[in-house]
């Protein structure tokens, strides 16, 4: 029996980590959570343990810990594990964002070719980690079959927004969301990030009508299950919904490809949500061969080939590694963020 540990610093970790909770309870291991911010924890479900302190975590001693952050404590036990947050959309350069190496982890379990290839080549470069293609422990129930979309009369179009400015697509969205909504010709979902800004998310709940219906939820992935188009812009949400073979709408996207229907203006929604839900054969293809590249395992296993991969570095040890940089500066950083200042 392992003992793994599953660290949360932001609240998306509960539907990354949650899967891999129950892929390992299945087998028969011990898992405990561990929180950043202590009022995270609000969101434990009956059964599922809490370790409240670095004391208790070092006492413990997990076997590896699971991280869909970019930091995990050096001073806890066990091998480090990236799961990630999410896909890499471009936000920020590459050298800044996603393919970031700090020196924290062991292992990285990546979702799929495009991301295996340069974190494999990134592994030859530093020589410190291992990489492993798994698939994505989040997507598991959708791909599994856990969400079944009740029957409709009318499409459903989901918009979902990231929170930063510079890129949000949301106040620029909101009246021709509007005047789409009122019109009854589809039905819509609306749900923004958890850290949008409050002004927007009072004038999207407003919008609530007869055909249209503002969310907050901490389980997306329902959401992804009923619509049959998205609408957003720069969000990690856009290749979580394409990876369904679903058609995607965005404002600006700043990574586009022939895998969506990006605009530049708000005027022109309205037509490439029409094109999309007739879902031409081009851009299905496109889709196709953009899932196959950002996670072709859609089997809703990708938990269980995390823990295979985990076990499977954890045997293996250091062999064969380079030893990991001391990154003092990170370390420090680390002991200040949970107060830990103790040698032993």
């Amino acid at each position: 029996m392992r003992r793994y540990l599953l660290f949360v610093s932001q609240l998306y970790a509960y539907a990354i980590l949650r899967p891999l909770a129950a892929a390992a309870a299945a087998r028969g291991d011990d898992v405990a959570w561990f929180f950043e911010h202590a009022a995270d924890a609000r969101f434990l479900r009956a059964g599922e343990r809490r370790l409240a302190s670095v004391a208790e975590v070092r006492t413990w001693r997990p076997d590896a810990v699971f991280v869909p952050g970019n930091w995990v404590p050096h001073f806890f036990p066990g091998l480090k594990v990236e799961v990630f947050h999410g896909f890499s959309v471009g936000k920020r350069s590459e050298s800044r964002g996603h393919f970031r190496i700090r020196g924290s982890f062991d292992l990285y379990c990546t979702h799929g070719p495009d991301t295996t290839a340069p974190f494999e080549a990134l592994a030859r470069e530093h020589g410190h980690f291992r990489v492993v293609e798994t698939g994505w422990p989040k997507l598991d129930p959708l791909f599994a079959g856990q969400y079944r979309p009740a029957a409709r009369a009318r499409p459903i179009v989901l918009f979902a927004s990231t929170f930063t400015e510079s890129i949000t697509a949301a106040r620029l969205l909101r009246e021709t969301i509007a005047r789409l909504g009122a019109s009854g010709e589809w039905e819509w979902l609306l749900t923004l990030h958890p850290k949008m800004a409050p002004d927007i998310v009072a004038a999207y709940r407003a919008l609530e009508g007869p055909h249209v219906r503002f969310v907050e939820t901490d389980d997306i992935l329902a959401l992804y299950a009923q619509a049959d188009v998205l609408l957003s812009d720069t969000s990690s949400v856009v290749p979580e919904f394409l990876v369904q073979g679903k058609p995607v709408v965005t404002l600006r996207n700043r990574k586009p490809g022939p895998q969506l229907l990006d605009v530049q203006q708000p005027g022109e929604v309205e037509a490439a949500l029409r094109t999309a839900l007739a879902r031409p054969a081009a851009l299905m293809q496109a889709i196709q061969a953009y899932a196959d590249q950002v996670h072709p395992a859609r089997d809703g296993r990708a938990s269980e080939r995390v823990l295979d991969a985990t076990e499977a570095a954890i045997e293996a040890g250091r062999a064969g590694l380079r030893r990991r940089p001391l990154n003092l500066w990170r370390r420090l950083q680390a002991r200040k963020r949970l107060g830990y200042w103790s040698i032993g």
